[in-house]
């Protein structure tokens, strides 16, 4: 009888049950089903069946449940809480009242990432928000699996099927202490920082491999003083006098602007990279990921730190990163 119980029971035989139960007759539940009563009788009968024992009596207070009845009214009721559990988690994962956006970004968005996602929120308060924040390559594994929904970065990994949403422009440039013996020079040559000390980023960062590409092209070599995985050691560093940097204009609009730090005017600098929302081109996004991902298209450079340091006519752009 159990396994024919467990593979033959229907939401209706015991929806059926229970509004008998609720109702005290099989005419009252058939109204409130929307049934016919034979069909309500028939549901009963089915029941029962499959149970092996009688699941209501007559009475004269109308139709009780026995003993077998109320337990498996106790069961419709275990099964009818985990209908509307499953609901209502389906619902936040479609958006409609809630869900999770996985959002990964390199270390130098943290800068603005945050104050897109809290804007987001005042939108989608319901909208649970996951973000992790690492280096390039960090960032790059991460979209090589597809828990991740979506990547804020430069350029994405060339193995990976993506779909890129521009966010605005990065500029990269060389910061030095207010200070510095170079900082009122203008129109200065790379080969002028020949024998400056500089404060570099960890391997694998995107900074970093921009950088060596830059003196790559002038064939000079930098001297480095030492070498951090945080941009805001590297501030405190170059504030301190240890040496120069060359950092994403967007970690330093703070320090600029109050005067601890200042722009080198470096010929062929600034570089301009892009940022991009990026996700895996054959990942379904849920709708509140895709939510996310249209705002950052439509509202991300929105909060990109200012450029008003820099020099438009000595700009370069550049996309090999």
């Amino acid at each position: 009888m159990a396994v024919h119980f467990r593979r033959d029971l229907t939401i209706r035989q015991l929806r059926a049950l229970g509004a008998v139960h609720t109702m005290g007759s099989v005419t009252a539940a058939a109204r409130s089903l929307n049934l016919t009563q034979p069909a309500v009788t028939l549901q009963l009968r089915n029941l029962e069946a499959l149970a092996g024992l009688p699941l209501i009596q007559r009475t004269g207070d109308g139709m009780r449940l026995t003993d077998a009845g109320r337990e498996v009214m106790a069961l419709s009721e275990r099964i009818e809480a985990a209908l509307v559990d499953c609901e209502q988690t389906l619902d936040m994962i479609a958006g409609r009242s809630g869900g999770r956006v996985s959002i990964a970004a390199v270390s130098t968005a943290k800068y603005f990432v945050p104050f897109a996602i809290a804007a987001f929120s005042k939108l989608h308060p319901k909208i649970n928000i996951v973000l992790k924040v690492g280096n390039r390559e960090d960032i790059r594994q991460a979209l090589r699996g597809y828990d991740l929904d979506i990547a804020i970065m430069g350029q994405p990994p060339p193995d990976v099927p993506v779909e890129k949403r521009l966010l605005g422009e990065h500029p990269h440039v060389i910061i030095a202490a207010a200070d510095h013996w170079l900082a009122k020079d203008s129109g200065l040559a790379v080969v002028d920082l020949t024998y400056e000390t500089f404060i570099m980023r960890e391997r694998g960062s995107g900074t970093r491999m921009l950088m060596e590409q830059f003196f790559q092209a002038s064939d000079l070599q930098p001297k480095i003083g030492m070498e951090m995985d945080s941009n805001e050691t590297i501030k405190q560093s170059v504030i301190a006098g240890l040496g120069i940097a060359f950092i994403s204009l967007h970690t330093v609009a703070s320090e600029l602007a109050d005067g601890r730090l200042v722009i080198l005017d470096v010929a062929g600098l600034p570089i301009m990279r892009q940022w991009h929302a990026v996700r895996r081109s054959d990942k379904m996004l849920l709708p509140p990921a895709q939510a996310m991902l249209e705002f950052l298209a439509e509202e991300g450079h929105r909060y990109l730190p200012s450029a008003q340091f820099l020099r438009p006519e000595r700009t370069v752009r550049f996309t090999g990163l």
